[in-house]
């Protein structure tokens, strides 16, 4: 299976957005796809399931009642289980309690407030997502991972990290996109593993055009990003600014909530995942730059 981790640690980007509407792309494919909530906003397990009414589909709050969170099968309890050994292995329960089927190639891991309040400790979690994925794997195979991640550097994020493909930002052209970038590349340089460097891709995401080209404006706030983007390339980043971009569209932000498909812009979102696959998929090229060790959240 192949990991995306969406991440950024500025709020209102649209990375659940983006992280959602990629799942269903690729869903629709026939690619199975399984789509991990670790935010405690649980932005995407509540957007995913509401209902025009603003109440959580039927279906999918009884499983989440009556079974995620009665049994105990939530991400916290997973992490729970595993902090008592942590031993790099895990033997918590996956099953159809623990993901949520949403459609027949698409599957959730739902998040839970009590990410909120979870006192993690840096070395038993560093290898959770490891182990929790080779469980998983065991229950059933996916061709894709994909993880929203919360806006902050966590230990919880940083198992993701440590263990993703490839990390995808959404950046927004505006004042902070470049300085916003630059904050986010050096803080992952620093702090991932030097065993582990996945590649980094970095797209905008609601982008205001004008005839359907960018906006002079949205052009230079981006020129800074990808200056930002090549400074790291030379100090041995895997990172890259993508050609592809989502505009500003209400359709686009309604999508989740409305449960359907921008299909109107399909074809970007088939440009995007494209990319991102092709860039993903090249060869690592190795450096003499690599990640510094860090055991500083």
């Amino acid at each position: 299976m192949q990991t995306i981790a969406t991440i950024n640690f500025k709020g209102g980007v649209g990375k659940t957005t983006i992280t959602w509407l990629l799942a269903r792309y690729v869903a629709s494919l026939g690619q199975r796809v399984l789509v991990v909530d670790i935010d405690p906003q649980m932005s995407l397990t509540l957007a995913v399931q509401l209902e025009e009414d603003g109440r959580l589909e039927r279906r999918f709050e009884k499983w989440y009642n009556d079974r995620h969170l009665q049994l105990r099968r939530t991400m916290v309890d997973a992490l729970a289980q595993y902090k008592i050994r942590c031993n790099g292995h895990l033997d918590f329960p996956v099953d159809q309690n623990f993901i949520y089927t949403h459609s027949n190639n698409l599957h959730l891991i739902p998040s839970v407030v009590d990410l909120y309040w979870l006192e993690l400790e840096y070395k038993c979690v560093n290898n959770f997502i490891r182990a929790l994925l080779n469980r998983i794997d065991q229950y059933t195979q996916y061709d894709y991972v994909l993880f929203d991640c919360p806006p902050s550097f966590t230990p919880l994020s940083y198992s993701v990290l440590s263990r993703t493909d490839i990390v995808l930002i959404p950046v927004n052209p505006d004042v902070f996109a470049a300085r916003g970038v630059k904050i986010m590349l050096e803080g992952l340089q620093h702090r991932l593993q030097p065993w582990h460097n996945p590649k980094i891709a970095v797209f905008m995401n609601k982008v205001r055009l004008f005839r359907d080209h960018l906006t002079k404006e949205a052009s230079g706030y981006w020129a800074h990003v990808r200056a930002i983007c090549y400074h790291q390339q030379h100090r041995g980043l895997s990172v890259r600014p993508l050609a592809s971009y989502i505009p500003q569209r209400t359709d686009i932000k309604r999508a989740i909530a409305r449960g359907n498909f921008p299909t109107e812009y399909t074809q970007l979102f088939i440009n995007l995942w494209n990319e991102l696959m092709r860039y993903c998929n090249e060869p690592e090229q190795v450096t003499q730059d690599s990640f510094q060790v860090t055991s500083n959240i």
